[in-house]
């Protein structure tokens, strides 16, 4: 897996990639080319074996302020309508590779996080954060709608309908209690314990059966649009599959001589 991007910070080790956006003297904001290079590094994760998980990290005491005033917002009050589906169609793209990768992504969520920033946080599968987390969706303050890169059918699922619209109508910040009450996070923990908590999270997943968790990934967004019915028969399906690796036998295997499974992903 590449690590030698240019529009963000990438470190990977353990099988586990810690990103983060590289902007901190402005809150970390996105950028037209920052936006294309998280997509398509998200892409190619789902085709790489080292990456077990993803942690999306804050950079400077803020996770990010969403897209940059200067860079994205002035630009796109000049574009044509055929432009500005293509940027609004790049950026929901960033949040489809963020779900289809095969790979759980933890979010730990300091200071600013807000508009495109929020989004990524709501993208991923869980969310730490510290007591000064402020994540707001903030599009309706700069005179858009609320629905923008998934989060009218993402948000809902997590804290639900009418706390959902509250935050899409008024665009006001959630507060890290808010959050973890309403289940948007997992943990709220101290600045100094964020990364360590994040790290823990995915140090468990990287240890856990890489495909299984893929496979996890994989019906937790597909079943969104399924029938009880559909659903129990595709995870079925997908439970059969992953009962012909290796993991599985692993596991039996190491459960019958006592000891701790050691995963291999396959």
């Amino acid at each position: 897996m590449r690590s030698d991007v240019t529009h963000f910070k990438c470190a990977i080790d353990g099988g586990i990639a810690t990103v983060s956006l590289d902007r901190p003297e402005r809150k970390n904001p996105l950028t037209f080319e920052s936006y294309a290079e998280l997509r398509d590094w998200f892409r190619d994760l789902s085709y790489d074996d080292e990456v077990k998980a993803v942690i999306f990290a804050p950079n400077g005491g803020n996770f990010s302020s969403g897209g940059d005033v200067h860079d994205i917002i002035g630009p796109l009050t000049k574009m044509s309508m055929k432009e500005l589906l293509a940027f609004t169609r790049m950026t929901g793209d960033l949040v489809k590779a963020m779900i289809s990768c095969g790979k759980p992504i933890i979010a730990a969520v300091d200071g600013i996080c807000a508009g495109a920033g929020a989004i990524i946080s709501m993208a991923s599968d869980l969310r730490v954060a510290t007591p000064e987390a402020k994540t707001a969706f903030l599009f309706n303050r700069v005179g858009l709608a609320g629905c923008d890169m998934g989060a009218c059918a993402i948000l809902p699922r997590i804290i639900g309908q009418t706390r959902a619209a509250e935050l899409l109508y008024l665009g006001r910040s959630m507060s890290a209690e808010e959050g973890l009450n309403w289940g948007f996070f997992n943990r709220v923990v101290p600045a100094e314990d964020l990364l360590t908590t994040a790290q823990d999270f995915a140090t468990r997943i990287a240890e856990g059966p890489g495909f299984a968790n893929m496979m996890t990934k994989t019906m937790l967004v597909q079943e969104w649009s399924m029938s009880l019915e559909q659903a129990i028969e595709a995870e079925a399906q997908a439970q059969a599959i992953c009962m012909q690796g290796q993991d599985f036998h692993r596991a039996y295997h190491a459960f019958v001589a006592k000891q701790k499974p050691v995963f291999e992903g396959n």
